[in-house]
């Protein structure tokens, strides 16, 4: 007993002594100090165990684009690491039917090939930065004996990549990608994309579209997806841009779906005005992989690049004469918060970013912009070579409705189809207004009723237009009135007075700025 307590107060006493040193030697010795003497240390454990440890992180080259060795491994241990791992990260698959099963940080695991043991390692390093934030990268680490150098090195490593793809391939779930922060508050610094399953269940069947329309787009899609040999001979990097253009509605989003759906493609959904700068858009496109779909939504809306959210806040100002003076002061100030808060990406940094050299880094991406006002957009940016193919998303018409009546009624012939496609003809509806009539609202709504409301709604949208377009006239007509019988005095007076209240509203932004 005496023995085992003296034991027991030298190992306490040991250890005690053991952290007191540690704590010292972290505090007082500086970081390079430390790092110089734990490569000598971590050296000299090498030379005496005559191991050989390679390292695989999981981002390449100064960390801009992903690791597909490192994910291929990660899948192959996966198997592995189910039967022996003591910690692991379980991760839902697709509707949560089963888990999988992964290795977790700081882990080990061993393995035999043709009866050599190797040994892998999991790790994770954080470096903090001036904001206080932690920046982490993983790595793995293959350790085994300097005489099995050549035997891993050239058929195990080779072994390992080949199953681990086959895995991926095996398990990989469609994923749909974001960059905006504010959607996970658990999002992490130097993690560029968060995911979630992609479940969306539009397919071209069911898209309301003319069917010709939708058979050449799927031929183009096709081409595009084997067309890797193609594009090297013609030596261009293997994407391609679409422009979807059109009214709220006309069904650009799932159009968008049905395309990924088609090619069993990812989504990656860029938010533009959370984009730092071009450096942090050309980082995030290059953390996008192979066989993915790039969505910028409602372009003309970001970033103000066509240059006319500007323009209409400057006719704005021009119209308000009759405002308090210091309600333009609040105004200005409030357009100047505006300017600092938007994102510094500028058009030529998203055409380099989308077109430029960097592009070719990574093969079989499609790029997709949408779009309410084709007009708006600058000609650059929708030229051929970055939107090869651009594809209006138009009002409906009898061919697309015949589409939504068969798969929401499931009638392909009808009393009322006559009247319906004379209206359609005469009248703008959106696939999605037309949707909304066509969906029984109840148990006792058939075929009829939906097809009935949908005539009466869409005489009702005919009613309006016509009164919009009188209403319109008039004021045309009103306006030319005013115009011939105001007298040259009076126009030039008023041109003065515009003048004036944009110089005015001009020298109060600058004094504000110098502020």
């Amino acid at each position: 007993m005496l023995e085992t307590a003296a034991l027991w107060g030298f190992t306490g006493s040991t250890m005690t002594s053991l952290m007191f040193f540690w704590a010292m030697y972290k505090q007082f010795f500086p970081y390079h100090l430390r790092a110089t003497m734990e490569r000598y240390v971590l050296k000299l454990m090498v030379w005496v165990s005559n191991s050989v440890h390679v390292k695989f992180n999981e981002y390449t080259g100064e960390g801009l684009k992903r690791s597909e060795a490192h994910d291929s491994i990660r899948n192959y241990l996966s198997s592995k690491s189910t039967a022996s791992a003591k910690r692991l990260k379980a991760n839902e698959t697709q509707n949560s039917k089963s888990l999988v099963l992964s290795l977790d940080d700081h882990e080990v695991i061993e393995d035999v090939f043709d009866g050599v043991k190797v040994k892998w390692s999991s790790s994770v390093t954080k470096s903090e930065k001036k904001s206080g934030s932690n920046d982490e990268r993983r790595y793995l680490t293959l350790s085994f004996q300097n005489r099995h150098r050549e035997m891993i090195t050239k058929t195990y490593l080779d072994h390992v990549l080949r199953e681990g793809k086959e895995i991926g391939l095996k398990n990989r779930e469609r994923k749909l990608y974001t960059n905006n922060k504010n959607m996970w508050s658990a999002w992490r610094e130097g993690l560029t994309w968060c995911s979630v399953p992609f479940n969306h269940p539009a397919t071209f069947e069911t898209l309301a579209m003319d069917p010709q329309k939708k058979e050449g787009i799927k031929k183009d899609l096709i081409k595009f997806s084997k067309g890797e040999s193609y594009y090297k001979k013609v030596g261009k990097p293997w994407k391609r841009g679409y422009l979807l253009f059109g009214p709220p509605g006309t069904g650009k989003s799932t159009m968008i779906s049905a395309m990924a759906n088609f090619l069993e493609y990812d989504v990656y959904d860029l938010e533009l005005t959370t984009v730092i700068d071009n450096s942090d858009l050309k980082r995030l496109l290059l953390d996008t992989k192979g066989k993915s779909i790039i969505v910028i939504e409602d372009i003309d809306c970001s970033l103000g690049l066509t240059g006319q959210k500007r323009k209409k806040k400057e006719e704005e100002e021009e119209e308000e004469e009759d405002e308090g003076e210091e309600e333009r002061k609040r105004k200005v100030e409030r357009l100047l918060h505006e300017d600092r808060d938007r994102s510094k990406v500028t058009l030529s940094g998203l055409l380099n970013a989308i077109d430029g050299l960097w592009s070719a880094c990574s093969d079989e991406k499609i790029m997709v912009f949408t779009t309410n006002f084709v007009d708006k957009l600058d000609p650059a940016l929708i030229r051929r070579g970055r939107m090869d193919n651009h594809i209006e998303m138009a009002y409906c018409r009898f061919e697309a409705f015949k589409v939504l009546a068969k798969n929401y009624l499931e009638v392909e012939s009808h009393d009322l189809y006559g009247e319906i496609e004379r209206l359609l003809e005469e009248t703008d509806m959106t696939p999605a207004d037309v949707a909304e009539n066509l969906m029984p609202k109840s148990e006792e709504e058939d075929a009829d009723v939906c097809l009935k409301r949908l005539v009466e709604s869409l005489e009702e949208e005919k009613e309006k237009a016509r009164k919009l377009a009188e209403e319109e006239e008039k004021k045309k007509a009103n306006k030319k009135v005013k115009k011939k019988n105001k007298k040259p005095e009076e126009a030039e007076i008023d041109e003065t007075l515009s003048d004036v209240n944009v110089a005015k509203h001009v020298i109060e932004a600058i004094m504000l700025a110098r502020k």
